[in-house]
């Protein structure tokens, strides 16, 4: 690995300690180094907060050497005044004379103008260092900015013949688990990396499910339930106070704490008009959770950018039918009894 791509890793590192606090900005990491040695570095930690080219140059002890260090970034600095100032400001201001970028930032407010900003006084800029590695932890950010809508993560368990549930009359007689508890463990960490999570109404009624973060620490997701005819009950858990929530109704339009209850048109494309409503709202990220009527509309309509698939070490012999997708596998890996599929999308 050549000395730059060593340096980028590290700025990718630290980037991903922002991994469910930043959005919906991206993750970065920032790194000086002079003479081979890093001296400072630092990472954008929470959204509204100082951004890491800043918490680098900050960390340096002496601030002298600056001029004649390199300051490497996973995303090339802003150039535009947001909650804090520009970074490519920030850098000029401070006389560091070479940067090295791992990607360009695709953002209508960036696009190039803080690259260009400093090579129009000097800098020596850098461009494309692990590309690939730091569009992959940006993926939300990069989807969200030039597809205009979130990333969108499906997510369900199926038993070993297929199924996702068994054949349930009644509502929510009993919840017919196919993972075990570490596995659950891990879903809850993944609903505190994203910003929004999705579900239907039939599971809602099912299973009255909470979706929020309850075995990892972390942020609860902006909780949002798909209710045509508003037949979910008020003391749903998902309409409890832990957590917002935005049902997706025929019937009105209402806000009551920490509930909103938005009309859209259940005649038109529902899942166009509800990832226009997130991108509006900068939500940068979706996991679905919902039965297979949700999830497989999603992969119908082609809204979505990878698959995570649980298959327990059991059998239904029968019942609800796991999703019918396609895409590129990725890879397979244990997680105790269960194996955990990893999908993406061969058309994005």
């Amino acid at each position: 690995m050549q000395v730059d791509e060593l340096f980028m890793k590290r700025c990718l590192e630290l980037a991903g300690n922002g991994m469910g606090n930043v959005a919906p900005n991206p993750m970065v990491g920032c790194v000086i180094v002079h003479n081979g040695l890093i001296i400072g570095e630092g990472y954008h930690a929470v959204f509204g907060g100082t951004h890491a080219e800043v918490n680098a140059v900050n960390s340096v002890r002496n601030t002298e050497l600056l001029p004649f260090s390199t300051l490497y970034v996973n995303l090339e600095p802003c150039s535009h005044f947001g909650k804090t100032p520009p970074c490519a400001d920030f850098i000029l201001e401070k006389g560091i004379r070479r940067v090295v970028i791992g990607t360009a930032d695709p953002s209508e407010k960036v696009e190039g103008r803080g690259i260009e900003k400093m090579k129009s006084v000097g800098v020596e800029i850098k461009l494309g260092v692990l590309d690939e590695e730091c569009r992959e932890l940006n993926k939300r950010f990069f989807t969200f900015h030039t597809k205009k809508r979130p990333y969108v993560i499906l997510k369900w368990a199926q038993t070993l013949d297929g199924y996702i549930d068994k054949d349930r009359k009644t509502l929510a007689p009993k919840i017919n688990w196919i993972t075990d508890k570490n596995t659950r463990m891990l879903v809850h960490r993944w609903r505190s990396e994203e910003q929004a999570i999705l579900t239907g109404t039939k599971t809602v009624l099912l299973d009255n499910p909470q979706l929020t973060v309850r075995e990892w620490s972390g942020n609860n997701p902006l909780r949002l339930v798909i209710d045509e005819n508003l037949l979910v009950n008020k003391n749903s858990k998902v309409l409890d106070k832990s957590a917002d929530t935005i049902v997706f109704n025929s019937k009105k339009d209402e806000i009551i704490d920490n509930v909103e209850w938005l009309k859209i048109d259940f005649h038109n494309e529902i899942i166009t008009q509800i990832l226009s409503i997130l991108f509006k709202r900068d939500i940068l990220s979706l996991i679905v959770e919902g039965g297979r009527e949700t999830l497989q509309s999603f992969i119908d309509n082609g809204f979505w950018d990878e698959a995570r698939i649980f298959t327990g070490n059991c059998f239904f012999f029968g019942g609800v039918r796991a999703p019918e997708i396609k895409g590129i596998h990725q890879n397979t890996r244990s997680i105790g009894e269960d194996k955990l599929s990893f999908i993406k999308n061969q058309d994005i």
